[in-house]
């Protein structure tokens, strides 16, 4: 019984198939994560809330600004965007943040845009999806300026304990992907193996990061069962408790539909 946290499903051209497959490997939910896309503007967002729509018991929908396009998004995109949002089939403002990896927008472009989704995020009383990457010390900076009481999760975590550390102390909870199970994400699986049983998710951030055996390959949302059972492992907990124990973290966190498995 487990949620994929974190899934582009707007990725896939064979998604009924994608979906079929994550419901025979037991997933009771995936939220879908809608994005501003260049020369698409908010529709990536759009299909995730149709998803939503068409059937609440398995998705959620998130919407957001990416920081590789805070340099492009226009201010009629933030106006959609804050529209999207406060429709009651978005669980959460994002994924939105720091990339200072890619740096596909400038830095001050890059803080700008998170600032005023946490600020969105805030105002409507949802909960906050975090990307962010080499920018762990500012990003926590800036939570602890900004975050609302909603809180929400910083995904894919891929950094320390360290990081892990600031961000469980501003009530934030850390969603691991694949990368998890990589040979060289020896600190990911330490703070995997620290963090706060009723802090943690699994996520698949598909079509990307797919789990080792698949690694390399198109991720899709039925091998966040790969992800868990590694986390399962690090912490020496039966799957059945680990699996029970993040969708329990999903549906707090984000307010999922279902309540507790």
């Amino acid at each position: 019984m487990l949620v994929d946290a974190h899934a582009h499903l707007d990725a896939y051209s064979d998604r009924a198939e994608v979906v079929a497959r994550a419901k025979a490997a037991g997933l009771v939910h995936v939220v879908a994560v809608g994005q501003w896309r260049e020369g698409a503007g908010m529709a990536g967002a759009q299909d995730a809330i149709a998803l939503a729509k068409e059937d609440r018991s398995f998705f959620s929908a998130t919407a957001g600004i990416h920081p590789h396009d805070a340099a492009r998004a226009t201010e009629a995109d933030f106006v959609e965007l804050r529209r999207m949002c406060a429709d009651p089939d978005v669980a959460a403002v994002g994924e939105c943040g720091l990339d200072y990896h890619y740096d596909r927008s400038p830095r001050d472009l890059q803080r700008s845009v998170f600032v005023r989704q946490i600020r969105l995020a805030k105002e409507l009383g949802k909960p906050l999806v975090v990307h962010t990457r080499e920018a762990d010390v500012e990003t926590a900076q800036i939570l602890r300026a900004e975050l609302g009481p909603d809180g929400g999760l910083i995904h894919c975590f891929t950094s320390d304990w360290a990081a892990a550390q600031r961000y469980l102390a501003l009530g934030m909870h850390l969603s691991f992907s694949g990368v998890l199970t990589f040979r060289n994400a020896g600190a990911v699986r330490d703070a995997a193996g620290r963090a706060p049983l009723d802090r943690i998710l699994v996520e698949t951030d598909c079509p990307f990061l797919a789990p080792v055996p698949h690694r390399g390959k198109r991720n899709e949302p039925a091998y966040v069962a790969l992800t868990a059972a590694e986390l399962a492992r690090l912490r020496a907990l039966p799957a059945d408790e680990l699996a029970k124990a993040t969708t329990e973290n999903a549906r707090r966190a984000l307010r999922l539909p279902g309540g507790s498995p």
